[in-house]
């Protein structure tokens, strides 16, 4: 049964079409989302859905509705995942466009709104009164409350809406598509969007929150292995895939200098590279040593940094030679030169000489650096490396020596290593190494090793000086530790590197800041040694050169060598001693060799039965697992069950006491809003009232109460008040009458006074305005000949500027006139050649039509004529056809005549036969017959059989031939004028040609009804032949016997003994007569 017409996919496209060209694109969003989210768009065709998702997911983006989108596409997921992903592909692709292309129109906006307010400023600048006041009032208030540029306030109002809305979609997208084998293109490919999303825009905030959104994917994808289309990290494809990303998102890292979030994707790799089955690229892993260095680089870890850069070099190396042999294509090798390699070399011998002897950490000391945390650090760093032990400065060395890469590494890199590691020179060191820091200082990638590199000089330098000196001057050492500039220290920076380096046990120096004297401590018994925990430990102190033992080391020592000086001594003084030696170690080899096979057996036993009591004791806690987690289990399900019931029954009464108070609330309610109503009326006293005691009826009453109370104050209150006024009133009628004579008289001088101070005062102020204007007028007087001089010079100075701006403006207009001109007679000549040029394309395509109907109407006459020439053709061929006939069914008629008159004669006049019904007729007089019948002799003819031999038959169509060639036929007699003996007519040339043509079997449309011979009267059956003679058969022919047969019997059944009706003449021949019927024509 198909869904109803209102939730078909297309029924509603098309109402949302018609809600958005309304102007009602929310509706139009409701609906589709309305769809999309039913359970009965599940059933629905995905051919038919998928234009429903792009129209939603159009106008999701266009109102910035992320979580609408993220439903609807979520249950389009589920729906189209198992049988068309082309199409989930298809709308999550042209959701991402569509809203990377709001954010480039945003962007666009935001630059034409800037464009804008810039071409303001620069007008309102233009139009500044005060050039010298640089900030208006307006501009230090906006700048006061936001101190934000003018361009930035844009963007973060147009562009940064937009910029939200698609890194959701990013986000939308990736979790669709998250562990799904059969998305996981997409999937890669969204991401790497993303990571170009966020370097693009610089967004580092969403770039960390993409990054831990991809690994928690790929955890949870582990998590739901088991899952329909889950992702399996152990196919190569899928893994390389993930490699990929990986690398991409390390690349971003880098360029967004987020180290912490380069160094989790460098272990998000290493996993990943862990479960790998095959080795990755490698090009891969050049990239991905490479942003080792970089990290370990910024986090001060020079240790490491070296070792990321010694493996760097090794696979740029080993690159080189397979490229060389041609044993991998290129594209999975990087591409290195030898000035590249020469390069890296150098760095690689730089980074290893800048790792510091003294640990620069803020530790609480040497100790702390062995602590389980360390080790665990260090452990990771060195998986990261792929080494199989943790890297020392020493083995670095080792491993560069051994490779011979001073050979290849600059000159200045290898006059380092020398003064550093091989020659001894504490007074010079400094010295030489300057020019060579210098060198390195030029270069801005090696230039970040200088600040390393002097640490490590300067703990050789008090290394070589503990060696050669016990004591020494502190502006002495100061002197020897010089750099050149940039890059030189301060006594305050040696201090400090003294005291750390105390601090973490690399070295032995007292500073005496009074006598400004170092003092290197080589006291016998001192416990002062560098840790082996330290940065650099014992193998790098082996590295200093000694020239000679400190008095502790030869007091630390003493008795190891005193051992070995005595072990030497007796071998060479005593030999029994050596062969005491040398039998005890036989004795115990034959010992151990006798025993070896019983203390094999011994373990392999005591193995065994350690391996049953494990077994035992690991079922016996697995049993006890087991009873306490079903016991377990039982406790909880107890406890769920409790509080579900404790919960219903609070809900329940929850529920209660929430209606009842509701009820209360709203009678209590009620009752305030009847009482407020009365307040607002008249005044009402609610004192001693309980509110709650109240209903309807008696809040009535206190109105009713209230109102007569107020009625009756209100009319005493009148009464009162009319009766003062009325007594007031006259009282004061009463004092009037005594005092208005003398109010007037005082009224009256009152005015009089006040018109004459206004009049004086009038008149002064008239005077002294006619004075100033009359000395204002003479004062101006004399400026009138320089205002008429210096106005006529203003006026012939301007109409001068006039009429040549006048002028100027009427050649401007002529050029300008002239230009329209000519473009008007250019543009007219043009749409001249474009009218002609479509006239004679008119003409060329009326012609063409013209030429094309001559040519239908000639092919259509053409066909006309040949249709009426092959019509003529048919008619001339039917009409000698039908001559032919014509002449053929005489011939048979006339030969059918013959046959009859043969048969009548044969007869004779006498011979009576009882008709087949019973009834007498006459045979027609032989007088009467056909002359033709006189002369022809037939076989007589049976009713269904068919003609004779082949001999009769070729004598029949002589005869017919020979009656042709006589082109005559027999003349029919005209009937007898009695009714009694009426004869046998003879038959017609009509009716012989109808007879032929029964012959023949076919008969033509037009001589169907031209050979029908004349009624004739029907002939009195009481004078009919009483011997029953068949009567003569008009055309039967030799055909159509078994027919006509049926059809005299089916009227014989239906004939009576009166007598029948008269057959109607038979027009045509061809068929059977019966018998009762072949003499009535």
């Amino acid at each position: 049964m198909p869904p109803p017409p209102h939730i078909k996919p297309e029924n509603v496209l098309k109402r949302s079409q018609e809600l958005i060209a309304v102007g009602q694109p929310q509706a139009a969003l409701n609906v589709l989302h309305e769809h999309v989210t039913s359970k009965r768009s599940r059933s629905s065709p995905i051919a038919s859905l998928e234009p429903v998702l792009l129209q939603f997911v159009e106008l999701c983006v266009d109102l910035k509705k992320g979580k609408s989108a993220k439903d609807g596409l979520y249950q389009y997921k589920n729906i189209a995942q198992n049988t068309n992903v082309g199409t989930i592909e298809l709308v999550l692709k042209r959701f991402i466009e569509l809203a990377e292309k709001k954010v480039t129109e945003a962007q666009e906006k935001a630059e034409q709104v800037q464009t804008t307010l810039d071409t303001a400023q620069v007008q309102s600048a233009t139009n500044v009164e005060d050039l010298e006041a640089l900030e208006t009032p307006e501009t230090l208030l906006l700048a006061t409350v936001s101190g934000e540029q003018s361009k930035d306030r844009t963007d973060r109002a147009i562009v940064t809406p937009w910029l939200k809305f698609l890194w959701e979609t990013y986000r939308t997208v990736l979790e669709i598509l998250k562990n799904n084998s059969r998305l996981e293109i997409m999937y890669q490919s969204t991401a790497h969007q993303a990571f170009d999303f966020c370097l693009r825009y610089t967004r580092k905030t969403e770039f960390r929150r993409l990054c831990e959104l991809l690994r928690n994917h790929v955890q949870n994808a582990h998590k739901y292995s088991s899952q329909m289309h889950a992702i399996n990290l152990n196919e190569p494809e899928t893994l390389q895939r993930h490699l990929e990303t990986r690398f991409r998102q390390l690349n971003v890292a880098d360029e967004l200098e987020l180290w912490q979030e380069a160094f989790r994707s460098v272990e998000d790799i290493h996993m990943l590279m862990t479960l790998s089955k095959r080795p990755a690229k490698n090009i891969m892993m050049a990239n991905y040593y490479e942003k080792l260095t970089k990290i370990f680089l910024v986090s001060d870890n020079f240790l490491f940094h070296a070792a990321a850069y010694n493996r760097y070099y090794n696979l740029l190396r080993q690159s080189q030679v397979i490229m060389a042999s041609g044993q991998a294509a290129k594209r999975d090798n990087p591409q290195v030169s030898e000035e590249a390699l020469t390069r890296y070399a150098s760095f690689v011998v730089l980074s290893a000489l800048a790792i510091p002897v003294i640990s620069t950490s803020r530790s609480r000391g040497a100790l702390v650096d062995m602590d389980q945390a360390r080790n665990n650090k260090n452990t990771r760093l060195t998986n990261l490396l792929s080494m199989p032990a943790a890297p020392t400065r020493a083995g670095l060395f080792k491993d560069i020596l051994g490779k011979g890469l001073l050979n290849r590494v600059r000159p200045e890199i290898r006059d380092l290593y020398n003064i550093l590691e091989v020659d001894f020179h504490p007074l010079s060191i400094c010295k030489k190494i300057s020019p060579i820091l210098a060198k390195i200082g030029q270069d801005s990638d090696m230039e970040r090793y200088v600040g390393p590199l002097q640490q490590v000089i300067l703990t050789r330098l008090f290394q070589q000086l503990s060696q050669v000196y016990e004591s020494v001057d502190l502006t002495f050492v100061n002197k020897l530790a010089q750099f050149p500039e940039p890059f030189q220290v301060t006594p305050a920076m040696i201090e400090k590197f003294i005291m750390n380096g105390c601090k973490k046990g690399d070295l032995a120096i007292r500073l005496d800041h009074v006598s400004g004297i170092l003092t290197f401590d080589n006291d016998v018994f001192s416990n002062r040694t560098l840790h082996s925990g330290s940065a650099s430990g014992s193998t790098e102190n082996e590295s200093v050169q000694r020239l000679q033992a400190t008095p502790a080391e030869i007091a630390r020592s003493q008795l190891s060598r005193l051992a070995k000086t005595l072990h030497i001594t007796c071998m060479y003084v005593d030999p029994s001693y050596n062969q005491a030696r040398l039998a005890a170690r036989d004795t115990a080899l034959t010992r151990a060799e006798a025993g070896a096979e019983a203390e094999h057996e011994a373990n392999l036993a005591r193995r065994s039965v350690i391996e049953k009591r494990k077994e035992a004791a690991s079922d016996a806690i697995a049993k006890k697992q087991r009873e306490e987690e079903a016991a377990r289990r039982v406790r909880q399900q107890q406890q769920v069950e409790a509080e579900a019931r404790r919960l219903r029954d609070e809900t329940r009464q929850r529920e209660l006491k929430r209606v009842r108070d509701e009820q209360q609330r709203i009678k209590r309610q009620e009752v305030e809003k009847q009482l407020n109503e009365l307040k607002g009326g008249m005044k009402l006293d609610l004192e001693g009232i309980e509110i709650d005691d109240l209903d309807t009826n008696a809040i009535r009453m206190l109105k009713l109460t209230q109102l007569e109370k107020d009625k009756e104050k209100k009319d005493r209150v009148i009464a009162t008040t009319a009766k003062r006024v009325d007594h007031l009133e006259r009282a004061f009628r009463r004092e009037e009458l005594k005092h208005l004579d003398e109010d007037y008289e005082h009224q009256r001088e009152q005015d009089q006074k006040e018109y004459e101070t206004r009049k004086q005062i009038t008149l002064e102020d008239a005077q002294a305005k006619y004075k100033e204007s009359i000395a204002l007028k003479r004062r101006l007087g004399r400026l009138v000949d320089n205002y008429d001089s210096f106005k006529s010079s203003i006026s012939q100075r301007r109409h001068k500027e006039f009429e040549k701006l006048r002028q100027k403006a009427d050649r401007e207009f002529e050029a300008e006139k002239q230009k329209r001109v000519t473009q008007v007679k250019a543009q007219r000549e043009a749409e001249k050649r474009e009218r002609e040029e479509a006239e004679r394309r008119e003409r060329e395509e009326e012609e063409r039509v013209a030429r094309e109907a001559a040519e239908k109407a000639a092919a259509d006459e053409e066909r006309k004529k040949k249709l009426e020439e092959r019509r003529q053709e048919a008619e001339k061929k039917r009409a000698e056809a039908d001559a032919v006939a014509a002449k053929q069914m005489q011939r048979e008629a006339e030969a059918e005549a013959r046959r009859l008159a043969r048969k009548q004669e044969a007869a004779g006049p006498s011979a009576a036969r009882a008709s087949p019904f019973g009834r007498v007729r006459e045979a027609a007089p032989m007088t009467e017959r056909t002359p033709s019948a006189e002369n022809a002799v037939a076989p007589p003819r049976i009713a269904g059989v068919k003609p004779g031999s082949w001999r009769e038959r070729e004598a029949a169509r002589k005869e017919a031939e020979a009656a042709a060639a006589a082109g005559g036929a027999a003349p029919s007699p005209s009937p007898g004028p009695a009714r009694e003996q009426s004869p046998a007519p003879t038959p017609a040339p009509a009716a012989a040609a109808a007879a032929g043509q029964a012959r023949s079997g076919y008969v033509p449309p037009h001589l169907r009804n031209k050979g029908a011979a004349p009624e004739s009267t029907t002939p009195d059956r009481s004078a009919s032949p009483a011997n029953g003679a068949s009567a003569p058969r008009a055309g039967a022919g030799w055909r159509g016997g078994a027919p006509a047969m049926r059809e005299g019997r089916q009227d014989s059944r239906d004939g009576s003994d009166a007598a029948p009706p008269a057959p109607k003449p038979r027009t045509t021949g061809g068929g059977y007569v019966p018998p009762h019927l072949r003499n009535r024509q």
